[in-house]
């Protein structure tokens, strides 16, 4: 005789799917691309409760297919999965700080490069949307090559802001053709 199903809680369910952070600890799964089921490691069938650590987020697909069957390989501990997750947290942090050293970079090399057009216009700033296609530049062909564009280009077409930056902008794509980037 099967044993009776009690049924979970709306927050019980909650509780278990924040624990294993909307992620089917089977098959890694998550929404949207699936549903969530709450599912009995130790089946019902098999006398498993309904308590939290009898209880783990799965995709329906795994939950359907596992049935009433005893796991053989039981998911990993919240321990073991603290650690990973600690672990991928700390990746996250090393590389948004690499990023964030890389913009800061960029944006310094970039007001080296729009310093040259702002002196020669005797002006307070430029346009973002060339701020911008300075930065992309700079990506392209490196700080050095951008800057001597900027140069060749305030010397070439000093009277005209516009004429100077379209200017500007034809060398850099000449530089970029060139090295069949």
């Amino acid at each position: 005789m099967m044993a009776a199903r009690k049924a979970l809680s709306k927050k019980v369910r909650f509780d278990v799917f924040k624990r294993d952070a909307f992620t089917c600890q089977y098959c890694g799964a998550h929404p949207p691309a699936a549903i969530l089921h709450v599912d009995h490691i130790h089946p019902v069938a098999e006398g498993g409760s309904n308590d939290c650590d009898n209880l783990v987020t799965s995709c329906d697909a795994c939950n359907l297919g596992k049935g009433a069957r005893l796991l053989s390989d039981v998911p990993s501990s919240l321990s073991d999965r603290a650690v990973l997750v600690a672990e991928r947290e700390e990746q996250i942090r090393g590389y948004n700080a690499v990023m964030e050293a890389k913009r800061l970079r960029l944006d310094e090399d970039a007001w080296r490069v729009a310093d040259v057009f702002v002196a020669q216009f005797i002006d307070d700033g430029i346009r973002k949307d060339w701020f911008q296609s300075i930065l992309r530049f700079i990506e392209k062909l490196g700080v050095h090559d951008v800057l001597s564009a900027m140069e060749i280009a305030v010397s070439r077409k000093p009277w005209s802001k516009n004429n100077c930056f379209k200017y500007f902008c034809g060398v850099c794509w000449g530089k970029i053709r060139e090295g069949g980037q």
